[in-house]
């Protein structure tokens, strides 16, 4: 049993717990028929008739999978599924096999003393304009005609990119037309498209009100199962144009590919060919290799005889001249003459409806509030939702804007610089971590805060490793962001696991390679352990659960030295748990305690039990 305790999880016996897993998993994001690969076109053909069974694995592989999870430590699992998993046959339609099927893997997880909470996953919105998440009948809805989303510059799709996709050009998508216009309208269509109903209601209304029901139907569903902790609000939320000051301006740090400015987006979408930069990604800055045309055919994002959904409403239209004039370049900067804030003005309602619903089905229900990245949490009152988690995700930037890794250079995300040498770069990671953390007191009044996603590609330097099996860099990589979450003392969930990651299709989105497991490199299907990568740096030992109050927490990846400091609950009498990974002692361990005395239980756990008398406890374990 996992209950919040202020700021802490704690279980059944008022232990801390520090809860570590994984995102199971990545290709959850695509169908698994037709051709559930973001690669292939066919998977875009037939929305309606989608399958996301045997998404994150096939139920006859459940065992595997989880025992694999379970034997590496991982009892908590962020499990993902989407919107357009329930409801991809149209509005109000659900899946109940998918359905059924996710009871079963949920409830197999419980077989294992697995808890998890639910990922309701999404990025840029949609896979029909290169991302995951909602089903293509909400841009029906809106108005807009999907299929020419490639042509008219709305979205780029990796099926239709040729050889020039580089990583996190699928990002991009949020702000192009198809992505920033649905963000919009989701989160704040009454205030800036007024005219847009949908059988009567407000396009937000509608689009809330559907999400918001799929995902009660699932806590619905899965209410009977005690694994179940909660539910994620909405994997990192985009505000669209909301906020944007001058929609004439392009944003500058997403400059892959063509990088239109909301204004020329608008354009293109209404069938108006463009000259654009084409812009490749590089260091220090992305350089344009020239000007080219967009949309030639003239084609429109918007459906038949449809004009731009913000010229209807007077954002832009075209004058007596045939050029077109931007009329409201602050358009949806100001509302009712103030600025508008997208965490408070329409984030939070968002997040409190949502948490309305679940907990009306599954009172007890923890609901994992997100916020788009970059942004700091929602600024929560004594009126809005209980029972809440602070869910950021974190990962090392400079990693994932280039795709490699130098162990003496990062990105202090915090500062927005550079950082030099490995003790300034620890601090420096640390330090950032540790201002997320606190957004959880200042922001949320002092709730519990768990990493929602921290992870590494696989995929650098061009999947060499891959070919060779030598995974020392990445575990170099994933290394230092573990570090940055044990000097701060938190639990997270690694993105990801992908059951069916490859060397060709990776994890079948977006090119992208994150997951800690892959079959192709799975020699020995004997050995629970083939097919890991990194698991030098992953599998490492930590507090489950701890009798009182975590100090300070390190492991030392190279010596295998792993120390833990505590201040004991006199209330509590139940011992310290710590999980010790027999990859890293396969010949055992020595164990050093500051008081009281340990045993062992089974191969991979330590139970600490401390003495009354003393308020600070130390352990130290090295490999015999």
């Amino acid at each position: 049993m996992i209950r919040i305790q202020g700021e802490r999880f704690v279980d059944e016996a008022g232990r801390t717990l520090m809860l570590r897993g994984v995102n199971l998993g990545g290709s959850s994001k695509v169908p698994t028929s037709p051709d559930g690969d973001s690669r292939f076109p066919q998977s875009l053909h037939n929305p309606k008739d989608a399958s996301f069974v045997g998404r994150p694995f096939p139920l006859d592989e459940a065992d595997e999978h989880f025992g694999r999870l379970r034997s590496w430590g991982f009892s908590f699992l962020r499990l993902l599924t989407t919107w357009e998993a329930i409801e991809h046959a149209g509005p109000g339609i659900y899946d109940e096999a998918y359905l059924d099927y996710l009871f079963a893997i949920v409830k197999k997880a419980q077989d294992y003393d697995i808890s998890l909470y639910i990922d309701p996953h999404q990025d840029t919105w949609s896979r029909f304009n290169g991302g995951d998440g909602a089903p293509a009948w909400t841009f029906d809805v809106a108005g807009m005609e999907w299929p020419n989303f490639p042509a008219t510059g709305a979205a780029v799709l990796q099926c239709e990119s040729g050889d020039f996709y580089p990583p996190l050009i699928w990002g991009t998508n949020a702000i192009k037309l198809a992505g920033a216009t649905m963000f919009t309208l989701f989160f704040a269509g009454t205030d800036f498209a007024p005219q847009l109903l949908v059988e009567g209601q407000p396009i937000q209304d509608y689009l809330q009100g559907h999400y918001i029901e799929a995902i009660r139907r699932l806590a619905l569903r899965l209410a009977e199962l005690p694994n179940v902790i909660g539910f994620d609000t909405l994997n990192e939320p985009n505000c669209g144009y909301i906020g944007w000051k001058d929609l004439s301006q392009p944003m500058a740090i997403a400059r892959m590919g063509f990088n239109p400015s909301p204004f020329e987006s608008m354009q293109l979408g209404d069938g108006r060919p463009e000259e654009l930069d084409f812009w490749k990604p590089g260091l220090p800055a992305a350089k344009s290799t020239g000007r080219r045309l967009v949309n030639p055919g003239g084609l429109s994002a918007w459906k038949e005889g449809a004009a731009c959904l913000w010229r209807r409403h007077g954002v832009w239209d075209q004058g007596s001249d045939g050029k077109p004039r931007l009329l409201r370049p602050d358009y949806f900067a100001t509302r009712g003459g103030h600025a508008v804030d997208f965490n408070q003005d329409y984030l939070r309602p968002f997040a409190n409806r949502f948490a309305a619903a679940i907990t009306s089905v599954a009172p007890t229900a923890v609901i994992f509030v997100e916020s788009m990245p970059g942004l700091p949490a929602p600024r929560w009152g004594k009126d809005d939702a209980t029972g809440i988690v602070h869910a950021p995700h974190w990962y090392d930037l400079l990693h994932i804007i280039t795709n490699d890794f130098w162990s003496w250079v990062a990105l202090d995300g915090k500062e927005g610089k550079l950082v030099f040498g490995r003790r300034r770069i620890r601090r420096a990671l640390a330090a950032h971590l540790a201002a997320v953390k606190a957004e959880a007191k200042e922001q949320l009044g002092g709730v519990p805060v768990h990493v929602g996603e921290i992870g590494i590609s696989f995929d650098m330097r061009k999947g060499k490793a891959f070919k060779s099996g030598d995974f020392r860099l990445q575990a170099a990589a994933i290394d230092r962001s573990f570090r940055a979450l044990e000097d701060n003392l938190l639990g997270a969930t690694i993105w990801d696991y992908t059951a069916d990651n490859g060397k060709e299709a990776k994890d079948k989105w977006n090119a992208q390679d994150f997951s800690i497991w892959s079959r192709d490199q799975q020699s020995d299907p004997g050995d629970i352990n083939s097919g890991g990568r990194a698991l030098e740096a992953i599998l490492r030992p930590y507090p489950q659960r701890t009798a009182g109050q975590a100090l300070s927490l390190s492991f030392d990846r190279r010596s295998r030295s792993f120390e833990f400091v505590f201040r004991s609950d006199p209330l509590v009498t139940a011992p310290t748990e710590i999980y010790l990974p027999e990859f890293q002692y396969p010949r055992g361990c020595i164990v050093e305690v500051s008081d009281g005395s340990y045993r062992f239980e089974g191969r991979q756990t330590l139970v600490y039990a401390h003495e009354g008398a003393t308020e600070v406890h130390s352990l130290r374990i090295r490999p015999r």
